[in-house]
Order: structure tokens, then C-alpha cells, then sequence
């Protein structure tokens, strides 16, 4: 009996992927209200944006295409600024995570995770509408709505997710 159970934890060993990365990222914003794409990702169900950072400031972006820079100074808190591999993909998922009856702010990475694993290049996704990321790269389409699983594309690993709260104005985005 203690063979069986060896070689069924065995069995499964390959297939078991952490809810959370081991990429450092931190980032706060303590004025979400004032960044019309971040305050409808995180106000809103089914609704996601990205942050990146660039040439000292943040890129918000929504599944649109549209834009808010914001100067690097303008945000607070951010002296040890952590982007993960390429950036975030924020929003409130319109599904709720299995155990709760609520939905919560998820964050994933902006990297593809399956173009980054086999080849260590990050390549960034793009936003589509409905709450989807795609790699132009491999093919993947990634469900935001549902934990930053593959729905779309050959089988692989989950979009990499880092641990993100909300509360009253400010998004902390934390995986140290």
C-alpha cells in the first residue's frame, strides 16, 4: 500500500505548478483613482490592464490599446521597484477563485510564461477584450477571468501570478 501511494505522488510530481511565482516584483500605487485603466481594472469585473515601466515612467494599458503614462515620481513607493520579468496584467477576474464567493484583484506577469520558460526571452503579451492575453509568440491565448490559464494553444504553464492587494486607493503588488 505505501508502494501505491509512492508512485501515485510520483505520478503527479510533473504536472503540479505553485499558484505564485518566485519572480521578485513589487510595486505600490497609492492614487489608483487618478489612472483611468488601473481604477476600471480594479473596480471593474472582467476588466484588466497592463503596467510597464519605461524611460521613468508607468504605462497603464487597457484591453483597448489606450494609454495613461504617469510620471515615475507621481507614484509613491516604489524606491525598490520590481517589475517581475516584463511588467503586470492587473484586474478584478469576473469569475471568482474556487473557495470564494467574491471575485479579487489578481496579478499576472506581462511575460509570456511558456516563451519564457523554453527560451528564456520574455515576450510581453498583448490585451484582448473579454479578459484574454495572447503571445503573438507561441500562439497562446490565456484566460485573465480564469486563474491565467491556457485557453487557447498547445498545453503548457499557467501565466506566472504575483501575490496583489487593493484597499481604499492604493494597489500593492508584492511577491518578495
Amino acid at each position: 500500500m505505501f508502494l501505491t501511494l509512492l508512485v501515485c505522488l510520483a505520478a503527479c510530481k510533473d504536472d503540479v505548478q505553485s499558484t505564485y511565482s518566485n519572480y521578485p516584483a513589487y510595486f505600490v500605487c497609492k492614487n489608483v483613482n487618478t489612472v483611468p485603466p488601473l481604477n476600471a481594472a480594479m473596480n471593474s469585473l472582467g476588466i484588466f490592464t497592463t503596467i510597464r515601466y519605461d524611460r521613468n515612467r508607468f504605462l497603464f494599458t487597457d484591453e483597448r490599446g489606450n494609454t495613461t503614462p504617469v510620471n515615475a515620481t507621481a507614484i509613491a513607493g516604489n524606491s525598490s521597484l520590481q517589475m517581475g520579468i516584463a511588467g503586470f496584467i492587473a484586474g478584478l477576474p469576473n469569475i471568482p477563485e474556487l473557495g470564494n464567493s467574491v471575485s479579487v484583484p489578481v496579478c499576472f506577469d506581462l511575460a509570456c510564461p511558456n516563451c519564457y520558460s523554453s527560451y528564456n526571452i520574455s515576450r510581453s503579451l498583448d490585451l484582448k477584450e473579454g479578459g484574454y492575453a495572447a503571445c503573438v509568440s507561441c500562439g497562446r491565448t490565456y484566460d485573465l477571468n480564469n486563474q491565467g490559464q491556457i485557453a487557447i494553444g498547445e498545453a503548457g504553464v499557467n501565466l506566472f501570478r504575483y501575490h496583489i492587494t487593493y484597499s481604499g486607493n492604493t494597489m500593492v503588488i508584492n511577491n518578495r
